[in-house]
């Protein structure tokens, strides 16, 4: 499966908190120094990266004079706000030692759900670049009203690399890859090589993770970036921030970490936004024969094959389309959710009209 990227082609780097901190310290340097390292290395031969990086809570905590990590919203929004600046003055001064300038890239999701934004943000980070600037990325924790949870930066790379057509996405964290199951718990855990983005084992480990079984670890985040990037025909490598020259050794395609294989053919930018850039205000519940005629004949969603809506959303709102608990595609609705629901079960002609047309609508399962 594996294969290195084509010559020029960004990389998206991503590293989470858990790699770049030292127990009740704050952010450790020589973790710094390692990533930055890595990412120049990346440069060096041909690859232009960005780097997205967890860290900014932890690097304001001692400042703040704090050993634990607050549990309330606002406490995580100041740690954020006061590690921030002190996180990029270290990447500042590490990229700086090789010649290289840094540029700070805070993003948030209604950044990416608007698809102007969403254009100018791809924009800048294109320009940068292309100036030999290092876009270092990060949710903007300050502002968000969602709580800040481990691994939202899985994600948000994933966005990331189809922003800039990356070659490949790169996670690096505290393993040395995805196991079969939880090496802690279960013996006959093996690190997965290469797995296929549609692989059932990603499910279970998706749904694992997702369910505490394997403690923090992430793993679900990282499967969920896994197939975001796949969808957009990008590979991710999984593996540990702490290999040698992991970074260049993953672009050459060498044996590290976990492979995923992405999707033979990426889809179109527009499509990309769709899926992935904008968050769903809702689902349309739909039966067996509206799913086979998106799945199978790329058909538009009517309204004879609505079985049910939920969420109140207008015109234009991102929804997810689901065959009972199965996630089968996500579209852009041409009716509200109150149309939706008042023609549901009725023919087109009656209705007025689909309630996602196709060139509005992924299919992703």
């Amino acid at each position: 499966m594996r294969f290195p990227i084509g010559n020029g082609s960004p990389v998206v780097v991503k590293i989470g908190s858990s790699s770049l901190t030292r127990p009740r310290a704050g952010i450790d340097p020589d973790a710094i120094h390692t990533i930055v390292g890595n990412v120049q290395q990346a440069w060096l031969i041909g690859h232009p990266a960005v780097l997205v990086t967890s860290g900014a809570i932890a690097a304001g905590l001692p400042v703040m004079g704090l050993t634990e990590r607050p549990t309330d919203l606002p406490g995580l929004q100041v740690a954020a706000s006061v590690g921030q600046s002190r996180l990029m003055a270290m990447y500042a001064e590490a990229f700086g030692s090789s010649g290289r300038q840094v540029g700070q890239v805070l993003l948030t999701r209604d950044v990416l759900a608007r698809r102007d934004q969403y254009l100018h943000a791809r924009a800048a980070l294109e320009r940068m670049l292309a100036l030999g600037v290092v876009p270092v990325v990060n949710e903007n924790d300050t502002v968000v009203v969602d709580e800040l949870r481990f691994g939202d930066n899985d994600r948000l790379a994933a966005i990331v690399s189809h922003l800039v057509g990356a070659g490949m996405l790169i996670l690096l964290t505290d393993t040395p890859g995805i196991f079969s199951g939880d090496p802690w718990m279960a013996e006959d855990a093996q690190l997965l090589s290469a797995v296929r983005h549609t692989d059932e084992v990603l499910d279970v480990l998706r749904v694992s993770s997702s369910r505490g079984v394997f403690g923090s670890g992430g793993v679900a985040t990282k499967v969920a970036a896994a197939r975001m990037a796949a969808w957009s025909g990008i590979p991710t490598v999984i593996a540990s921030a702490s290999e040698p020259d992991v970074v260049s050794r993953a672009i050459a395609g060498d044996d590290v970490g976990t492979w995923v294989d992405p999707h033979e053919s990426g889809l179109s930018a527009r499509k990309l936004w769709i899926a992935f850039g904008t968050p769903p205000e809702g689902r349309v519940g739909v039966d067996e024969g509206a799913a086979a005629a998106l799945r199978d004949a790329g058909k538009s969603l009517l309204p004879v094959g609505v079985t049910a809506v939920d969420g109140t959303f207008p015109r234009g709102a991102a929804v997810e389309v689901t065959l009972g608990q199965e996630l089968i595609a996500k579209g852009l609705v041409s009716m509200s959710s109150e149309e939706i629901t008042r023609y549901r079960g009725q023919h087109s002609s009656i209705a007025g009209g689909e309630v996602v047309h196709r060139d509005d609508l992924v299919v992703l399962k």
